[in-house]
C-alpha cells in the first residue's frame, strides 16, 4: 500500500511489527513499537489541542532528546499542525535564531523543556526581545508536564497537497530560510529513494545526525519507518562524545544502513587512532550514506581502508547529492557498485568550461567524488547563467525539478522567486558537471561555508567578527577553504589589516572569540590581508581570497603570527590549586599541540563545539554531575570554571 500522507502512514504502520529503538549508550536504550508511536502520539495532541493548537499552526520543536522529539512531530502530524523543527545547540546563537523563526512565523507555538526554556528567556532579555519572547509563551508545551497521554487528540486528515513541515536552513543565519515541504514531497522522494536502494523491512538503520537535520529526519526516520525497516536512533552528542559507538552498535545491531556527512567520518578516524575495534563485524552494511556537505575521496579511502578488517565491504560507501529543497535525494549512486570518482584540473571549473581530466601538474588535481543518478521522482540538468542546458563533460549552474521539490521558502516569495523559475526549475546554488552519466559535484554559487555537516553563511559570521574593535564588514571576509588533500573546509577569516603583526594579533584573537563563542564553530586562521579583491559591482570575490590562501600567499603572515603566540604562551602557568591543575590537564588534553593557561578564554584559543563537549565529557567523568555543558560558556577560563566548580563542591548535599 502506497501512502500519500504522512498520517496514512503512522495510521498503516500500527500493526506492522517493527520498532523505533533509541540508542543512548552501548548498554543502554529503550524501544517503542511502531503501534506506540502512533498511540503516544495522539496522548500527545490531546494537550497540545487543549492548550489551543489548531490544523495549519506551527509547533516549534526545540528539544533535544530524539524520543520526545519524534513523539512531537508525529502529534503535530496526526492533528494537521505544521511541525518545524530547530536545533537546540549549545550556543546563543541556536536560541537566537529560534527568536527569529518565531517572528517569521507569527502565532506558532513551542514544544520544549523547561531547562532550555529557562535560557531561551536569558538569551531574550540578553538580546532586547523580551516582548516576542513573553508572547511566545503562551504558546509553550513543556515535556514535563505530560504525565498522562491516556486520552487521544482529535486526528486531521491532511491532503498530500497540505504542508507536512518546514525545514529552516542548519547553521547559523541572520534570516533563516523555511523550506516548505509537503506529504506528497515528502512521499514523493520517500518511494524515489526506496527504489533504488530498496529498503525493506529486513533491513536495520542506524543514525546519529540530528533529527533536525533533513538526512536524520527524512532520509533516517520517515524514509525507513515508510519502509517498515526497523530503526536506530542514537543522540548526536554520544556520538561526539564516543564516535567509536557508532560501529559498535552498528555490529551488535545488524545494521545494513547508516550514514554520516565528512566530518562524522573524521572525527571517528580521529578518536580510532592506529587501534581496532575488537569484535566487530560490519559485514551486514550494505549501504554507508555519504552526503550533507562536498565528499572527500581521500576521506572516503581512509575510512573503507581502516575498517576493511571489520568486513566493511568496500562498495558499501554511498556517496549521494540532496537538500532540504528537493525533500532530500536528488541523485543516488547504483546500489553494490564500488563508488568512483574524477581527477579534473581545479582552474577549470567555471560555469561552461569543459572538464580537463587527470591534469599533468598535480597541484591543479582536484578529486570529485561521482555522487549517481537522479532518483526517481526528480529531473536534474546543468546549465549556463541563462538556465541552458549544457552538455556532459561542462560545468554549470545544478537546476532540480519534480513531484519532491519545494514550492518555495515559508514567508519569503523574494527568496522562491530567485530560486524557482516560471517552469519549476529550482536552482541549487550548487555547480556540477556530468560525466559518463553520472552527476559530480564542481562546487557552489551560493555563498554557504559547509563545517561539521552543517551549513553557515559567510554574512553571518562576518557580522559577528565585525563586533570585534576596529573592524566593520567593509573588512572581514570569512570562507570556507579545502586545501589539497583535505578532508573538508575549514573556517577561514580574512580581515583587511595594513598595519604590522603585532597589532594584528589581538584583533585575530578577538574575531575567533567571537566566531567560536556565538556559534561553536572553530575558526582555523585569521589571516590579515592589504586588500579585498572585488567586482566592479562591488561584490567580495570570495574564491580569490581562498585560492591566495591555497597557494601560500599568506605563509609568512601566519607564521609570524603563530611565533607570536608561542612567544606569549612561554611563560609557565601557575596552578593556583589542584582544581585548576586538574581542569588545565583536560583542557590541553582536548586541545593538543595548545598552551592553556587558567586565565586564557577557552573561545580566544579556539575550541569548538566538538571540543567542549569533549572537554565536558572529562569533566563529568571526573566530576560527575557537577557541571553543565552551557556552564562552559558561563566560565571560559580554567580560573573561572574552577571556582565554579569548588562553590558547588562546596555546597551541602542534599537530604535523601
Amino acid at each position: 500500500m502506497t501512502n500519500t500522507t504522512l498520517l496514512e502512514m503512522i495510521e498503516n504502520n500500527r500493526t506492522v511489527d517493527r520498532a523505533v529503538t533509541y540508542v543512548d549508550g552501548e548498554n543502554s536504550e529503550r524501544r517503542v513499537s511502531y503501534g506506540d508511536l502512533y498511540t503516544r502520539a495522539l496522548g500527545i495532541l490531546h494537550h497540545l489541542q487543549a492548550l489551543g493548537a489548531q490544523r495549519g499552526d506551527k509547533l516549534i520543536i526545540f528539544l533535544n532528546n530524539n524520543e520526545q522529539f519524534i513523539d512531537g512531530f508525529w502529534a503535530a502530524v496526526c492533528g494537521g499542525i505544521v511541525p518545524v523543527p530547530l536545533a537546540v545547540g549549545i550556543s546563543d546563537e541556536h536560541r537566537y535564531k529560534l527568536l527569529r523563526v518565531a517572528r517569521k512565523l507569527g502565532n506558532a507555538y513551542l514544544y520544549t523543556d523547561a531547562k532550555t526554556l529557562e535560557r531561551l528567556s536569558a538569551l531574550a532579555a540578553q538580546v532586547g526581545e523580551m516582548a516576542l519572547f513573553a508572547d511566545l509563551k503562551t504558546r509553550v508545551f513543556l515535556v514535563e508536564s505530560l504525565t498522562d497521554i491516556s486520552k487521544p487528540g482529535k486526528v486531521y486528515r491532511s491532503a498530500p497537497g497540505d504542508l507536512a513541515f518546514i525545514q529552516f536552513s542548519s547553521g547559523s543565519t541572520s534570516e533563516p530560510k523555511g523550506v516548505m515541504l509537503t506529504h506528497e514531497n515528502l512521499l514523493a522522494n520517500s518511494e524515489g529513494a526506496a527504489m533504488v536502494d530498496k529498503y525493506n523491512r529486513e533491513d536495520v538503520s542506524l543514525s546519529w545526525m540530528p533529527l533536525t537535520h533533513d538526512m536524520g529526519l527524512i532520509g533516517f526516520f520517515i524514509m525507513q519507518f515508510n519502509k517498515h525497516v526497523h530503526i536506530n536512533l542514537m543522540p548526536t552528542d554520544v556520538f561526539v562524545r564516543r564516535p567509536l559507538l557508532w560501529m559498535l552498535i552498528a555490529s551488535k545491531k545488524r545494521a545494513t544502513i547508516t550514514c554520516s556527512p565528512n566530518f562524522g567520518y573524521r572525527h571517528f578516524l580521529k578518536v580510532l587512532g592506529d587501534r581496532k575495534l575488537e569484535n566487530v563485524d560490519l559485514s551486514s552494511i550494505r549501504s554507508i550514506y555519504n552526503g550533507a556537505e562536498p565528499i572527500s575521496v581521500a576521506l572516503c579511502n581512509e575510512f573503507m581502508a581502516k575498517l576493511a578488517y571489520t568486513g566493511l565491504k568496500h562498495h558499501a560507501m554511498f556517496p549521494v547529492y540532496g537538500m532540504a529543497e528537493a525533500s532530500l535525494a536528488v541523485t543516488f549512486p547504483q546500489p553494490g557498485v564500488d563508488y568512483r570518482w574524477i581527477r579534473v584540473n581545479r582552474r577549470k571549473l567555471g560555469v561552461g568550461a569543459a572538464i580537463e581530466l587527470n591534469p599533468a601538474d598535480t597541484r591543479d588535481v582536484l578529486e570529485l567524488m561521482s555522487v549517481g543518478r537522479p532518483v526517481p521522482s526528480i529531473d536534474v540538468r546543468v546549465t549556463d547563467a541563462a538556465r541552458q542546458v549544457l552538455p556532459d563533460g561542462q560545468v554549470g549552474h545544478i537546476l532540480i525539478s519534480g513531484k519532491s521539490v519545494t514550492q518555495g521558502y515559508y514567508g519569503d516569495a523574494e527568496a522562491t522567486s530567485l530560486a524557482i523559475d516560471a517552469n519549476g526549475w529550482l536552482d541549487t546554488g550548487d555547480l556540477g558537471v556530468v560525466h559518463e552519466g553520472n552527476l559530480h559535484i564542481a562546487g557552489r554559487t551560493k555563498e554557504i561555508i559547509f563545517i561539521n555537516g552543517l551549513n553557515y553563511y559567510p554574512y553571518d559570521l562576518e557580522n559577528i567578527a565585525q563586533r570585534a574593535p576596529g573592524l566593520d564588514l567593509n573588512k572581514v571576509v570569512a570562507a570556507g577553504v579545502a586545501k589539497p588533500g583535505a578532508q573538508g573546509e575549514e573556517l577561514v577569516v580574512f580581515v583587511l589589516h595594513r598595519g604590522g603583526i603585532p597589532e594584528f594579533l589581538p584583533i585575530a584573537t578577538a574575531v575567533s572569540r567571537l566566531i567560536n563563542e556565538h556559534t561553536g564553530l572553530e575558526v582555523a586562521q585569521v589571516i590579515p590581508v592589504k586588500r579585498i579583491p572585488k567586482t566592479t559591482s562591488g561584490k567580495v570575490q570570495r574564491h580569490l581570497l581562498e585560492t591566495s590562501h591555497i597557494e601560500g600567499e599568506f605563509d609568512a603572515e601566519l607564521a609570524e603570527l603563530q611565533a607570536l603566540r608561542d612567544a606569549q604562551g612561554g611563560a609557565v602557568a601557575v596552578n593556583g590549586n589542584d582544581l585548576e591543575s586538574r581542569l588545565q590537564a583536560i583542557c590541553e588534553n582536548a586541545l593538543p599541540g595548545k598552551r592553556v593557561d587558567v586565565q586564557d578564554n577557552l573561545f580566544d584559543i579556539g575550541a569548538s563545539s566538538l571540543k567542549l563537549i569533549e572537554i565536558h565529557e572529562n569533566i563529568e567523568h571526573d566530576f560527575p554531575g557537577m557541571i553543565d555543558l552551557t556552564e562552559l560558556f558561563d566560565h571560559p577560563t580554567i580560573a573561572e570554571l574552577a571556582k565554579h566548580l569548588e562553590n558547588k563542591l562546596s555546597q551541602p548535599v542534599p537530604a535523601a
